[in-house]
């Protein structure tokens, strides 16, 4: 009780005693230091997530006895002491048997085996936070859970009729969140400095729409908990001033910005970091902190995030109050009031309606934009609008935030500016980032349709049609499915994404997961089918 009570003066009021954690593990960049750096830099894995998840196969502080013992020796080879060192990573390649003519159903049904793994077995050393259940992952390099990924991949679940999988999904995450205090971005030391956008408590929300109302009350202590994560120091701080996820404005309102506890190069995109570092005019710790707060929001990385609209040295993540981030923190605050009344517990019930309630009219003060009839993102710093247009603006939708009037001003802007032969595009500005145009994703694509649907507007039937056309394009040449697609070319044309720090990644965990719901939602096409292996 003492440590929770010290936990409650720290976090400024909002703790639990769910936030009564033992200490993170460290991330392979701090446990090895010097020689973490001197590989990556040296580039001895093509990718540098691929050391991030090595084995050690030695106690790191014998690990590191060796390197200071060897380093200077004459003929010394970093490359043949990490292979002496340390187990590459065996990442299980997303590939299998294709019947002739599968369809596109038939192939994510399929994938769900390919992706699957099972409750992993605690190995000494490694990054990898075990989890105990049974789970999905994206496929390709990301061979571990990541966070708001798993909401759209459970879409999927869902639909194919996976739900004790999907269930399993929901109790990794909450297994996650009862040990750190928060869900990290994914199950890795290396993630756990920060999280991915709040995702959880729509998992909740897709569970009890089976299982009924009584789940909310299973998952309100690691609702809370996530929560009280996100909005640690909060009454401690004064107006003007930010603690970590959370900014007080002028007024006294609290809203949410992205964030990492960390302001060094990434462990996954180590080397990456320090290139951009080496051409940013500005103190190295603060561009990492916003390289790293960027991976947060999901979209690493966006023309949202960089002040001049194009160059990743200028990224100003912790500046930026996310229309998104906000959107579904008032759904987080809004589920709370929910499970609160269930509980019964009417004190706490009342205090989250009336944090959603403030949380919503700020949203609308602060991030619609009248003039171009879309919701946007706001700069705290400076006090002013981002105008950057981008799928972002759909979410308030997705979660119920706008008015009728509001949304149907986003179909006018949707149409304007972001909708293409494939889909919506993420912006509209090609940066060469991948959460830019031309590029599509599926989680945009399903949030715009769902939300359009919610204010029965007839543009969520035009979205749905187009991406699924777009993905069984693709899926016709290539017989895959991916992370993301260029929704930009003409029907039939060149159809998957690019851009971004690594190839595109084949699966796809999110992708399979909303093409299912959306196609049984949408049956706007028939399905393509794979080209003959």
């Amino acid at each position: 009780m003492r440590r929770y009570l010290i936990l409650a003066a720290l976090f400024g009021g909002f703790a639990s005693p769910a936030l009564a954690r033992a200490p993170y593990p460290q991330p392979p960049s701090v446990v090895f230091g010097d020689l973490y750096r001197a590989v990556e830099l040296a580039q001895i894995f093509p990718d540098q997530k691929t050391f991030a998840d090595a084995i050690p196969t030695a106690p790191p502080a014998t690990i590191l006895k060796d390197y200071a013992a060897q380093k200077g020796q004459p003929g010394f080879s970093l490359r043949n002491f990490v292979t002496a060192h340390f187990q590459e990573p065996v990442l299980k390649t997303v590939s299998y048997d294709r019947r002739p003519g599968e369809t596109v159903n038939e192939y994510i049904e399929d994938l769900w085996k390919v992706l699957l793994r099972q409750p992993d077995e605690i190995e000494a050393y490694s990054s990898l936070l075990p989890l105990p259940a049974p789970y999905i992952v994206p496929g390709g390099r990301f061979s571990e859970i990541y966070y708001w990924d798993t909401y759209f991949t459970m879409l999927g679940l869902e639909q194919d009729g996976k739900t004790k999988l999907a269930d399993d999904m929901v109790r990794n995450i909450a297994s996650l969140i009862d040990r750190y205090g928060h869900m990290p971005n994914g199950n890795r030391s290396y993630y756990l400095s920060r999280s991915q956008p709040p995702f959880f408590s729509c998992m909740v929300d897709l569970i009890a729409k089976r299982d009924g109302p009584g789940v909310y009350k299973t998952y309100l202590p690691a609702m809370r908990a996530e929560y009280d994560f996100w909005m640690q120091g909060a009454s401690s701080l004064k107006p003007g001033e930010a603690h970590r996820h959370v900014v007080r404005l002028a007024d006294g309102t609290w809203l949410n910005r992205f964030w990492d506890d960390r302001d060094t190069p990434r462990d996954e995109s180590y080397l990456e970091d320090v290139d951009t570092a080496k051409l940013a005019h500005r103190p190295a710790p603060q561009l990492y902190r916003d390289l790293r707060a960027g991976a947060e929001s999901g979209w690493d990385y966006s023309s949202r995030w960089l002040a001049d609209g194009h160059t990743l040295t200028t990224i100003d993540t912790t500046s930026i109050l996310p229309v998104d981030l906000n959107s579904e923190m008032f759904h987080m605050e809004s589920d709370l009031a929910y499970a609160y009344r269930l509980a019964g517990n009417t004190t706490e019930a009342k205090l989250f309606a009336q944090r959603a309630a403030t949380r919503e009219a700020a949203i609308r003060r602060l991030m619609w934009d009248a003039k171009a009839g879309d919701f946007t993102d706001y700069n705290w710093e400076t006090r002013q609008q981002t105008h950057v247009v981008s799928a972002a603006m759909v979410v308030p939708l997705f979660f119920h935030v706008a008015t009728v009037a509001e949304a149907q001003a986003v179909a006018g802007a949707v149409q304007a500016h972001l909708l293409e032969p494939g889909g919506i595009r993420t912006t509209e500005t090609d940066t060469g980032q991948q959460w830019d145009a031309p590029n599509g994703w599926a989680p945009l694509q399903w949030m715009a349709v769902e939300g359009f649907a919610r204010y029965g507007d007839t543009l969520a039937k035009t979205i749905a049609g187009r991406w699924e056309a777009r993905v069984d394009t693709a899926f016709a040449r290539d017989g895959v499915l991916v992370e993301k697609y260029n929704v930009e070319t003409p029907p039939g044309g060149a159809a998957t994404g690019h851009g971004g720090e690594y190839a595109l990644q084949i699966g796809f965990g999110w992708t399979n997961g909303v093409q299912a719901a959306m196609t049984a939602a949408y049956p706007e096409t028939k399905g393509a089918t794979a080209p003959s292996p």
